[in-house]
C-alpha cells in the first residue's frame, strides 16, 4: 500500500487538511515502529499492523429494528451508518452525537483539538496503523454543565460477509461538571466466513469535574483478530468508570487504559472475559495516576474453557509527585478446563513514597465449598456452577445501563459457557 492512497482516501472524504497530514505522518512511521509490549500475550503472529483502507459498500447485513429506544441510538454496519437519533432537548444542549465524517463538519475546532490528544499516532504500530486507515467511526460531544441522564447508546456491527476491515475511531468528549452514561456494543452480523482484522479505538476526555461511565459488550466474531483500545483522559475532581465484558469468539488483544491527570481524579475499571475453544484473548488494564489524591481501581475476573488461553494484566502506575494517590486491582482466572491456559499477572509500578497501594490475583477451579453451599439448597451440580460463574461474571452485568442489553450479556455468558 502507498501513501498516495491515504490522502486520495482522506481527501475524496473531504476531510481537513490536518487530518489528512495526519493519516500520511502515522503511515510514514508506521513501519518504523513496534507493536505494544502485552506482557504474556504472543501476538505477533496476528499481524494486526497490516493497513489497508477500504470502507463497506452500501449493502450488507443490516439488522432490522422492531422498535427503537427512547434515549440517543447511533448504529454502524461496518463503515456505514445506519441509524441514528438524538432529543432535539439534547441537540438545543449542544449535544452532539454522530458518525465522524458528520462530527467534522458540525465542530471541526473542538475535534481538531482532541483528536490524538490521547492516544498518539506514532505511539505504537497499532496506533499508527489506525490513524492512518480507520474508515469510519463516531464523535459524542456533551457540553460543559449538560447532565445526559437517559443511557446514549452506540452498536457497531462487523458484517462477516465482508473483507473491509473493522477500523473504526470514537472520540468522546465531556465538558466541565457534565455527566454522561454511554453504553456501546461490538457485534458480528451475517452468517459470513470472511477472515479479517479489526482496529478500534476509543478515546474518552473527561475535563474538570465531569462523571463519566462507559459500559461495553464485545462480542466480536470467530473471523475477527484485533486490537481492542480505550483509554480515558481524566481532569480534576473527574471520574470515568469502565464496565467491559469481552465476550469475543476470536483472538483479541483489549487494552483499556485510564490516565489520571486531575488532583482527586477517579477511575474504576471492570472487565470480564470468556476464552472458549482455541481462541487467545489478552485483557491489558492499566491505570496511572499522575494527579494527587487521584484514585485508580482495576477488578477483572476471567472463565476459560476448552483449549482456551486468557491473560489478565493488571497494571498501577504511581506516578513521582501523586502524593495521596492510591492504586488496587484485583484479578482473579476460573479455570474450566485442564487444558486451558490462563495468567493473572499484577504489575505496581510506585514512584512515590506517600501513597496506597495493593494487588490480589489468583487462578484456580469453582470454589468446592460454593459447590456443596448450593447443592446443599437443593440446586444439581450444573445449576449450582451456572450461578457460581454468573455471580464470577457479574461486576460488570450489573452496571449495563440497559436491561436489555443486561439479558443479552447474560445470554452471551450462558453461549460460550456451553450452558
Amino acid at each position: 500500500m502507498k501513501k498516495e492512497e491515504i490522502i486520495a482516501f482522506s481527501q475524496g472524504h473531504a476531510e481537513p487538511a490536518w487530518l489528512t497530514e495526519l493519516r500520511a505522518k502515522a503511515f510514514e512511521v508506521l513501519t518504523e515502529l513496534s507493536l505494544p509490549h502485552i506482557e504474556r500475550v504472543n501476538f505477533e503472529r496476528w499481524h494486526l499492523d497490516e493497513v489497508k483502507v477500504a470502507e463497506s459498500s452500501a449493502e450488507g447485513n443490516v439488522p432490522t429494528f422492531t422498535e427503537l429506544p427512547n434515549y440517543p441510538l447511533l448504529v454502524q454496519v461496518g463503515s456505514n451508518t445506519v441509524l441514528e437519533q438524538i432529543s432535539p432537548e439534547l441537540a438545543d444542549k449542544g449535544v452532539i452525537f454522530t458518525d465522524f465524517a458528520t462530527a467534522l463538519t458540525e465542530i471541526p475546532e473542538i475535534i481538531e483539538k482532541n483528536f490524538d490528544r490521547l492516544v498518539k499516532f506514532d505511539e505504537n504500530s497499532l496506533t499508527a496503523a489506525n490513524v492512518a486507515t480507520f474508515n469510519s467511526g463516531a464523535v459524542l460531544y456533551v457540553p460543559d454543565n449538560v447532565e445526559i441522564n437517559e443511557p446514549v447508546e452506540s452498536i457497531f456491527y462487523q458484517d462477516s460477509e465482508s473483507s473491509v476491515p473493522f477500523n473504526k475511531h470514537l472520540l468522546i468528549i465531556v465538558g466541565k461538571n457534565a455527566k454522561l452514561n454511554y453504553l456501546e456494543r461490538l457485534q458480528t452480523t451475517g452468517a459470513g466466513k470472511e477472515k479479517i482484522k479489526a482496529n478500534y479505538i476509543v478515546e474518552v476526555i473527561a475535563d474538570s469535574g465531569a462523571q463519566v461511565k462507559f459500559s461495553a459488550l464485545d462480542e466480536l466474531g470467530v473471523n475477527v483478530t484485533g486490537f481492542i483500545s480505550r483509554r480515558s483522559l481524566i481532569g480534576d475532581n473527574a471520574t470515568v468508570d469502565w464496565s467491559i465484558g469481552v465476550m469475543n469468539d476470536g483472538d483479541i488483544i483489549a487494552d483499556f487504559d485510564s490516565e489520571l491527570r486531575g488532583q482527586a481524579s477517579h477511575s474504576n475499571i471492570k472487565a470480564v472475559g470468556i476464552s472458549t475453544g482455541k481462541q487467545t484473548q489478552g485483557v491489558n488494564t492499566r491505570v496511572t495516576n499522575y494527579g494527587k489524591n487521584s484514585i485508580g481501581h482495576i477488578l477483572q475476573n476471567g472463565v476459560i474453557l476448552d483449549s482456551g488461553t486468557l491473560t489478565l494484566n493488571g497494571i498501577g502506575h504511581i506516578i513521582h509527585g501523586a502524593s495521596g494517590a492510591d492504586a488496587q486491582q484485583s484479578s482473579r482466572v476460573l479455570m474450566l478446563s485442564d487444558s486451558a491456559r490462563g495468567d493473572a499477572n499484577p504489575i505496581l509500578l510506585i514512584d512515590e513514597n506517600d501513597v496506597t497501594a495493593g494487588h490480589a490475583a489468583s487462578i484456580g477451579q469453582i470454589d468446592p465449598e460454593d459447590l456443596y453451599y448450593l447443592q446443599s439448597r437443593g440446586l444439581d451440580e450444573d445449576t449450582a456452577k451456572r450461578l457460581v460463574i454468573r455471580g464470577f461474571l457479574g461486576a460488570v452485568v450489573t452496571e449495563i445501563p440497559v436491561k436489555s442489553v443486561r439479558d443479552e450479556f447474560i445470554t452471551t455468558i450462558e453461549r460460550k459457557l456451553g450452558m
